[in-house]
């Protein structure tokens, strides 16, 4: 019975293997065609927007952090007579 799973395994192992190499010849003829209809430049400029989104957020939350720090140090100072 193990025999004959182990043999079922090489088996779907053998087919998989097939399938894959398969699958890989059929990406390397049409990998350059399908990366022609890739939208280069929109991708480019939807990432560069969500990019200099998150650069303004971080600024705006290290801007406000630091406020706060300020504020903190000088509530410190006061009550300690500095």
């Amino acid at each position: 019975m193990a025999r004959a799973a182990g043999g079922a395994a090489m088996t779907a192992a053998r087919l998989a293997g097939k399938s894959g190499r398969r699958g890989a010849r059929w990406a390397a003829k049409r990998g350059e065609e399908l990366w022609d209809r890739v939208p280069v430049d929109t991708v480019r400029e939807e990432i560069g927007d969500a990019l200099d989104s998150a650069r303004e957020a971080v600024a705006d939350v290290v801007e406000s952090e630091l406020r706060d720090l300020r504020k903190a140090i000088r509530r410190q100072r006061k009550r300690l007579g500095v």
